[in-house]
């Protein structure tokens, strides 16, 4: 399956929403809480997360990307410099390996009435080449590492290690970080 992979840029904030946040409410997820700190977000965007999400997609690197299928949005991943992810990058949970100025995937998302369809991986390559094709020399993720066991649905977001697998990242290290009691892996791919 070919997913058509474009970045989240002002006029593709309605496709987003599609995906991520049909309701449009400001209480949900408008994939900020990884990226910014709460000031930033209450400077970018005034007090609104619509206004600051909106704000990150008019910048160089926009917050994500959306994938497509047949023209309809289906599918968000967040992917973008780790130095420009506030709170990644600060993060003493989830520190860098290395100077490598990697990637990262912090959040993907897949419409409802769309799972079960294929969509993930096609989104995650997609991704990548997207970051390859910015300079990126790495995409790093931090997946749930599940073992054999089911992960809590609230935290599914975050992915799963064989989801990333599937996608070409191999494990790099581990991150102090855990996700429903479950460790979080660094796993990368080299572009």
């Amino acid at each position: 399956m070919t997913l058509d992979i474009r970045p989240v840029t002002p006029d593709r904030i309605d496709d987003f929403v599609r995906v991520a946040n049909p309701n449009r409410r400001a209480s949900h997820c408008w994939c900020l809480s990884h990226r910014l700190t709460a000031p930033e977000i209450a400077e970018l965007g005034n007090g609104r997360r619509e206004q600051a999400f909106r704000a990150l997609a008019g910048r160089e690197n926009p917050p994500g990307v959306i994938g497509y299928d047949d023209g309809e949005p289906v599918g968000w991943c967040s992917i973008g410099p780790r130095s420009e992810n506030t709170r990644l990058a600060r993060s003493r949970l989830i520190r860098p390996l290395d100077d490598l100025p990697v990637w990262s995937i912090i959040c993907i998302v897949i419409r409802g009435g769309h799972r079960r369809r294929g969509y993930t991986t096609p989104l995650i390559t997609g991704a990548v080449e997207y970051a390859a094709a910015r300079g990126a020399p790495a995409v790093e993720s931090y997946p749930v590492d599940a073992g054999s066991g089911r992960i809590d649905l609230t935290m599914a977001f975050v992915g799963t290690r064989a989801m990333f697998e599937k996608a070409g990242f191999e494990v790099v290290g581990s991150t102090d970080a855990l996700a429903s009691k479950l460790p979080r892996l660094v796993m990368r791919r080299y572009v």
